[in-house]
């Protein structure tokens, strides 16, 4: 389904992963069924709604905070004036488009279609707070997906600060 607005993994992706694991709740079918079947032409844009259900820290880390709707296109006429038809993307009528997202029950492939007709798979179990490489040279078939998980926890000092007590010396006996 054509989303009109910003395709780029760092943008899309979060989105993807969060509406499965919290709105959707792992259900890919619900899922699908509102991103695509349901859809009358096409997204104008994909948006927080998609993050409903998702922890306060999982929407602000995505987010800061912002909030806006999904939109579907509306008032798209062809060239001749009548009114614009659904049309679903397949491999041969992708042309300008720079990225595609596929739905597979194991992830999401992420292609960039302005190099390759396949691109690695995101599991569905991959926390929409990683860092997502949007350098398209990155998205290779058939290798990892560009990803970082986000630190669990904070980077530890290597050297102690001034302040802080030196560790005390356990005898041993």
């Amino acid at each position: 389904m054509y989303v009109h607005f910003d395709g780029s993994p760092g943008n899309k992706l979060p989105l993807l992963l969060s509406a499965y694991q919290y709105r959707f709740n792992r259900d890919l079918e619900a899922m699908s069924r509102h991103l695509i079947d349901d859809v009358h032409i096409g997204w104008e844009e994909l948006g927080t709604d998609l993050l409903d259900g998702a922890p306060t820290a999982v929407r602000n880390a995505l987010t800061g905070g912002a909030e806006f709707p999904s939109r579907q296109l509306t008032g798209v006429c062809n060239v001749d004036g009548s009114p614009a038809e659904r049309v679903l993307i397949t491999p041969e009528g992708t042309g300008d488009l720079e990225w595609a997202y596929v739905l597979r029950s194991h992830g999401v492939e992420v292609i960039d279609l302005q190099g390759y007709d396949r691109g690695p798979v995101v599991g569905w179990d991959t926390d929409p707070r990683s860092r997502i490489v949007p350098h398209p040279g990155a998205w290779i078939p058939h290798s990892r997906a560009p990803i970082v998980p986000p630190r669990s926890t904070p980077r530890l000092s290597t050297t102690a600060s001034p302040s802080a007590p030196a560790p005390s010396k356990t005898a041993l006996r």
